[in-house]
């Protein structure tokens, strides 16, 4: 349950890297800014996983993998459709 509401955090903070980057006449790049942000959020979390739940580095790198590409791959997705224009 933890991980899909992180992938929904990962769609959160895409939707409103998009609102910004449409505010500022910048949707492509917004896209593009939103992945490292999310990088870095991803890894807080895997962080704390490790740190604090208990897990291993190994059991959180999977984790940490799913919860950082599927934002991530529709952040390029829209990287790739709003550079077309």
């Amino acid at each position: 349950m933890h991980t899909l509401l992180m992938i929904f955090g990962g769609f959160t903070l895409l939707a409103i890297c998009l609102m910004l980057g449409r505010y500022f006449g910048a949707l492509a790049l917004a896209a593009l800014i939103f992945i490292p942000v999310w990088a870095v959020a991803a890894g807080v979390n895997m962080w704390i996983g490790v740190s604090r739940a208990g897990y291993s580095v190994m059991e959180e790198a999977p984790i940490f993998l799913l919860i950082f590409a599927i934002p991530s791959a529709v952040a390029l997705f829209c990287w790739w459709r709003f550079s077309r224009d």
